[in-house]
C-alpha cells in the first residue's frame, strides 16, 4: 500500500526523535518533543483551493521544516506519516 494525496497535501515522514538532549540527558518517551522535520514521501497535484490556483513547490526526497501542530498523523502498515497542506511547510533544508 502507498498513501497517494489529493489536492495541495503533503505526505511526510517524521525524522526520529532525539533520545538524548546535547548535555547529555536520556529523555523518556513522554518527553520527547515530535520533530518538526520530515522527508517529503509524495506530493499531491496541486490544483484549486479557496478559489486560488496553488503549484506544488516541494519535491519527493526533500527534508522540510513543518508547523508544529499542522497535519493529521496516519499510521499505514508499521510505518507511520503526516499529512499536511503545503502551507503548512515553512522551509526545505538545503545541504551547503
Amino acid at each position: 500500500m502507498k498513501l497517494v494525496p489529493l489536492s495541495d497535501r503533503v505526505v511526510l515522514k517524521q525524522k526520529e526523535a532525539e533520545e538524548k538532549t546535547a548535555s547529555g540527558i536520556i529523555l523518556s518517551g513522554q518527553a520527547k518533543e515530535k520533530p518538526q522535520q520530515a522527508e517529503v514521501i509524495a506530493v499531491g497535484p496541486g490544483g484549486i483551493v479557496d478559489g486560488e490556483k496553488v503549484e506544488m513547490n516541494v519535491k519527493v526526497g526533500q527534508m522540510v521544516i513543518y508547523s508544529k501542530y499542522a497535519g493529521t498523523d496516519v499510521k499505514l502498515g508499521d510505518e507511520e506519516y503526516t499529512i499536511v497542506r503545503q502551507s503548512d511547510i515553512l522551509a526545505v533544508v538545503e545541504e551547503d
